[in-house]
């Protein structure tokens, strides 16, 4: 997916003037919120899942050579094929290769964020594929020609009427007049559109929520259906998964679904979790072994590192515990205002803004470890307690190092940094400062149109300074307590 990071705040200010996203993101956020809540309310044992998880993760990112390697070989064992891919692009070159060798023309793909990560849509596009994403809000932002906004919830972004419109104009060609506006409808629109649709496949492409090394299995989570009917109708099912969704065992896999579904969706688990191993067996009579009644003739996993291994090697290894649940988007104050297009890549929110700067550039996706007022909800609601904020502290240093910020900024940075050395300097400026803004305020009581705070009283009110600065009050209450 190509990047607009690099425009994140004029991308920021649209979003906040559009008001069919801000009606789409208010109807949304509060829903979440309040499902999570409930689901971990009623989980006692959260916490203690939580540690449990977290450990699981670090141990595998320890050994995840090793991890990797024993899920090969079990891929391997039941007949399935393994292949490495060090970049997007070679991701990309693998799987149209393997739909070439299958004489494919049209294919089916569930929601991947590292399909959208490696661009595969527009590589089989260009190769002469037909590609149908099959999940729905997939499938609504692929007719609009747009990216995912959410990282489970694709299309949030949309209202319905938008999503009537859009299917209004695509679906005429099948007999529906629409435009349809309630979500049933809606639904079962989408429902007899992709039925044929998920027939004629050749190829199904899924994502993988985990890879067990145990067994060479893949869990894939939905609430559709559409990732099963992915998986075992087309002749081929290609697994796309990046290299740090690798778990150990069942067991491990088990835990980190009970935490999944309820910090993504607030369920107790997901609709449908789906195990794949390997291609349709054929069946053994001397093992009493019957054929597999459905499932594919070829079974293909395409692992992509496309920067992991340095991110691994790296301070922000931490990062790679994320199980991309949502649970940081949805209760991010600046996501909720503006949106995922905004920050201009595949990842948005509190995880995007550490992940972006890793994998793109931290000179393309500077703003991004900035857009965080630091008020660590992210953390708090993780459940595999990554320390998001410590982790955007860091990249706002590294930028800062490197000098990828402005020089104005780096000007800006340097000379707080001096008065925060030079206490009493501070005081007298503050204090002098604090009786400016109070003329300027005058008996409105607040301040507008300010050159150096236009950015905030553009959109809200800055109240003028009321009564002494902390540190004089500080020193008046001194005084007060050494005559006493």
């Amino acid at each position: 997916m190509k990047s607009t990071a690099h425009a994140f705040k004029t991308q920021a200010i649209a979003a906040l003037s559009d008001a069919n996203l801000q009606e789409a993101l208010a109807r949304a956020h509060g829903g979440f919120v309040r499902k999570r809540k409930a689901a971990i309310d009623a989980l006692p044992e959260f916490e203690a899942l939580r540690e449990t998880a977290r450990a699981i993760k670090t141990h595998t990112l320890s050994h995840l050579d090793f991890y990797l390697e024993r899920y090969e070989a079990k891929v391997t064992a039941s007949g399935g094929f393994v292949h490495w891919a060090r970049t997007s692009a070679e991701a990309c070159a693998i799987v149209t290769e393997i739909c070439k060798q299958a004489h494919a023309q049209r294919i089916t793909k569930g929601k991947s964020m590292i399909g959208e990560e490696i661009g595969i849509n527009q590589a089989l596009e260009a190769a002469g594929f037909q590609v149908t994403e099959t999940d729905l809000g997939e499938y609504i932002i692929q007719l609009a020609h747009e990216s995912p906004s959410h990282i489970i919830a694709p299309a949030v972004h949309k209202t319905r009427d938008q999503i009537g419109e859009l299917f209004r104009e695509h679906h005429a060609e099948y007999a529906f007049t629409g435009p349809r506006t309630e979500v049933s409808e809606l639904v079962d629109e989408a429902r007899q559109v992709l039925r044929d649709v998920f027939l004629a496949a050749d190829v199904g492409i899924t994502g993988a929520n985990f890879l067990v090394a145990e067994t060479g299995s893949n869990a894939l989570v939905t609430n559709e259906g559409n990732g099963d009917l992915t998986c075992t109708l087309p002749r081929v099912h290609v697994v796309l998964a990046s290299i740090e969704k690798v778990v150990p065992t069942l067991e491990d896999a088990t835990v980190l679904l009970r935490l999944l579904g309820r910090s993504a969706s607030g369920q107790r688990m997901s609709a449908y979790t789906t195990y794949s191993t390997g291609p349709r067996r054929p069946g053994d009579r001397s093992l009493d072994v019957g054929q597999d009644p459905d499932g594919p003739e070829q079974y293909h996993v395409v692992l992509v590192d496309n920067g992991r291994s340095e991110i691994l090697a790296s301070p922000y290894r931490e990062i790679l515990h994320c199980i991309r649940c949502g649970a940081c988007l949805n209760h991010c104050p600046v996501y909720g205002a503006i949106g995922g297009h905004a920050y201009g890549w595949v990842y948005p929110g509190p995880m995007g803004a550490v992940l972006t700067p890793l994998m793109i550039g931290r000179k393309e996706a500077m703003d991004l470890p900035y857009a965080c007022t630091l008020n660590g909800h992210c953390r708090e609601v993780c459940p595999m307690s990554i320390p998001l904020p410590d982790l955007l502290r860091r990249l706002r240093t590294d930028i800062y190092q490197h000098r990828e910020v402005p020089r104005s900024a780096r000007w800006s940075i340097q000379g707080w940094a001096f008065l925060a050395r030079h206490w009493r300097l501070y005081n007298r400026l503050a204090a002098t400062g604090t009786k400016i803004l109070r003329a300027l305020g005058g008996r409105r009581r607040w301040l507008a149109g300010l050159p150096f705070l236009s950015g905030w009283t553009r959109t809200r009110d800055l109240p003028t300074p009321q009564g002494t600065t902390f540190q004089e009050a500080w020193e008046q209450q001194q005084r007060k307590e050494s005559k006493t």
